[in-house]
């Protein structure tokens, strides 16, 4: 878990890698039904891959989406470790 994780967590708000071609509601269902816990919205993000050099010359790492979801009023979640 990042510091900025961490920081989204104080504020109820949650870091997650997803699938890069999943959606806002995927994320939303995803969520409630893993935890149990009402989301009220969800913010994604796509990280580009990084260049970098190799022996055979410059390489691409492969990019990810992250998704911030803010749960509703009231909810938070215990003991969340992260998953970054």
């Amino acid at each position: 878990m990042t510091e900025k994780a961490a920081m989204a967590a104080e504020r109820n708000q949650y870091v997650f890698k997803v699938a890069s071609d999943a959606t806002k509601p995927e994320i939303k269902k995803a969520v409630e039904a893993l935890f149990g816990k009402k989301v009220g919205s969800v913010q994604v993000l796509n990280m580009k891959g990084k260049t970098k050099r190799t022996a055979n010359g410059v390489g691409l790492r492969k990019g990810y989406r992250k998704a911030y979801v803010t749960l509703a009023a009231g909810e938070t979640l215990e003991d969340f470790s992260g998953a970054e």
